[in-house]
């Protein structure tokens, strides 16, 4: 039988709607391609099954290969079935694991990543995840057991209102009240997860409805009354926004991770090079658009280039696309981009104008903007309207050259992490998958490793969650097995989740993980470096000093194979060495030194005109020149 998706049981939805109103074609009633496929659909004949049995069922109708999970008391009956399942569950170690693993699948694969936990301290600590993906718009399907439904409410052992407490950070959830529902529901989390902007869905449900009787059948009919997402743009807007862009002197495409999502990442760079304009790509973005295009500057915002952030500082008009105007990309707000004219294109029209005021606004999938505005710019270019960008571009590439991303080697002779970290780019190659944490490993990874194709740098942007690094990679290798996957952790996030180790070491998934380790929780130290008179109030983590843990030893605990490096004789053979292990998880500990910082920097509640390339240097900037 043929399984259909998400997205062809909503096509179905569709079409039926549009043949009860003739005013609708199926685009409008709200489609995420312009003419899907849809393939030929046999309902499955009605079988009597448990609850349990009809949630299995249900994922595997909906094609899921892969759930990660932690079994309990309130979801155990799904369990059983599960014991049967083509669906492959990977059992973690800790449900925060479960969570990041699911989202790292979902962000290297495009797929609906999934997890499960049972109830009470089981779902919250999915809470995290959940908030994670909800921040950087991951389509993910949480499903929990929920204690019985006559015990909702007396503070029963193991409850927690779930779907309360995760009503703020999930796109949609749902607490399904009979066994009759499951399918419906899990058709609809997952269609509401995967479409539109996407994001995480939790499905709770009690201990005794998966153990009631009911009957299965496939498909079910969704009901979502109301929800169409936008995806094809108006014509007019389009039509404005290519007319700025030929007129504007001083314009920037302002990429963000929406165009990912939106699988744009072709279309962008033939807009990007038909107008010329330059292309900053934030910090969700990256691989978008590659970081060797001579019409890249860089990711902009605290960490960004020169180049980039003096880039939309000084514009004259921002073509936003998929992005959001992050408070770490704007710096402070009100004095963010002050002569600059804005398009803000996305697929959610609660962001447009919530940050910063737009003048033309854009509602509608990434993938539909860029093809409508390719044609647009063509046609005024036809009619001979090209803006000339050499002037830009003169002080652009002043810019770039006297500002170039680099770095000072420690003087007290330690190695340099932003060496492992570009030497790890230069030997794994493109084609790699470089997952990071959170911290100065995260934005060393984002500058000095180059990203050449879209899907091949993960991170936790909105969040900034700790541990996120090594599960996520687990999740990335397991939906990409054929990929090499690396974790770019510092010592700090490493030790949050590495039991997940044991999980890979078992399971077979041979990720490969860079333990940048510097002693130091190292964000917040060079915080206090600049901010607090150097005032080192417990940011030091003990694995320099006392070597607690031994990160060599941890990871042959855990299955791995250790490896260890701590000059920079030693780096490209080290990474050599990983490389050539392909039958077990790998962790290299490389000890660098303590005090490297990051920059360029801008301050956090400052004004991107104040960005400092190196601490105490001020770009000279001639704004006479603008």
């Amino acid at each position: 039988m043929t399984r259909p998706t998400p997205e062809t049981l909503a096509h179905t939805a569709r079409r039926a709607r549009a043949a009860a109103d003739p005013t609708l074609d199926v685009d409008q009633a709200g489609t995420r391609t312009a003419t899907p496929a849809t393939p030929a659909v046999r309902p499955a004949a009605a079988t009597q099954v448990s609850g349990a049995g009809s949630l299995v069922r249900s994922l595997e109708a909906l094609d899921v290969d892969v759930v990660f999970g932690i079994p309990g008391g309130a979801i155990l009956p799904a369990y059983d079935p599960l014991y049967d399942s083509t669906v492959r569950h990977i059992l973690v170690r800790h449900e925060q694991g479960a969570g990041h693993a699911a989202t790292g699948y979902a962000q290297a694969t495009g797929k609906v990543g999934v997890c499960i936990a049972t109830s009470g301290p089981g779902a919250t600590n999915l809470v995290t995840p959940i908030a994670d993906a909800y921040m950087d718009s991951v389509a993910m399907v949480a499903i929990t057991g929920q204690v019985a439904r006559p015990s909702i409410g007396t503070d029963a052992f193991q409850e927690a209102d779930i779907q309360g407490i995760t009503l703020p950070i999930t796109k949609h959830n749902f607490l399904v009240q009979n066994a009759e529902e499951i399918p419906r529901v899990l058709a609809e989390a997952f269609h509401l997860a995967s479409s539109g902007r996407p994001g995480p869905v939790l499905v709770d449900i009690p201990k005794d409805v998966l153990q009631a009787p009911t009957t299965f059948s496939w498909p079910p009919t969704l009901d979502l009354p109301g929800y169409r997402p936008t995806l094809h743009p108006h014509g007019k807007q389009i039509r404005e926004a290519a007319r700025l862009m030929a007129g504007a002197r001083r314009p920037v495409l302002y990429v963000g991770g929406g165009v990912l999502k939106a699988g744009a990442t072709d279309g962008l760079r033939r807009l990007a090079e038909l107008t010329g304009i330059p292309v900053v790509t934030t910090l969700m973005a990256l691989g978008a658009f590659p970081d060797s295009h001579q019409q890249h500057l860089g990711m902009p915002g605290m960490h960004g280039t020169v180049a980039a952030v003096y880039g939309l500082q000084k514009a004259d008009l921002i073509v936003a696309l998929g992005a959001r105007f992050d408070d770490r990309v704007t710096g402070k707000l009100d004095s963010f981009a002050p002569d600059a004219a804005v398009v803000h294109a996305d697929i959610d029209p609660a962001e447009i104008g919530k940050n910063r005021h737009v003048d033309v606004p854009i509602v509608g999938d990434a993938k539909h903007v860029i093809d409508e505005l390719i044609v647009a710019v063509s046609a005024e270019r036809s009619g001979g309207r090209t803006a000339d960008l050499g002037d830009w571009w003169t002080q652009l590439n002043d810019l770039r050259d006297r500002y170039p991303l680099g770095y000072d080697e420690p003087s007290d002779g330690t190695l340099s992490p932003q060496y492992v970290i570009k030497r790890l780019g230069e030997i794994v190659g493109p084609d790699a998958i470089f997952v990071a944490g959170v911290g100065q490993h995260q934005m060393w990874a984002s500058q000095f490793i180059s990203y050449e194709k879209p899907h091949t740098w993960l991170n936790s942007g909105g969040l900034g969650t700790m541990g996120y690094a090594v599960p996520a990679a687990m999740g990335a290798k397991v939906g990409k097995p054929d990929t090499v996957v690396w974790a770019v952790d510092g010592d700090g996030c490493f030790q949050m989740t590495n039991q997940e180790l044991a999980t890979c070491a078992l399971e077979g998934i041979p990720v490969k993980i860079a333990v940048i380790n510097n002693g130091n929780l190292g964000m917040v130290r060079q915080w206090q470096t600049l901010f607090y008179n150097e005032r080192y109030s417990n940011t030091e983590l003990g694995t320099h000093k006392h070597r607690i843990p031994d990160f060599v030893k941890l990871a042959e605990a855990l299955g791995c194979v250790g490896l260890r490096c701590e000059n920079a004789a030693d780096v490209d053979k080290t990474i050599a060495a990983a490389m050539e292990i392909n039958d077990a998880p790998v962790v290299i500990d490389f000890v660098v030194g303590k005090d490297a910082m990051v920059w360029p920097m801008v301050a956090a509640g400052t004004s991107n005109d104040e960005i400092m390339f190196a601490r105490g240097v001020r770009p000279v900037f001639d704004e006479d020149d603008i």
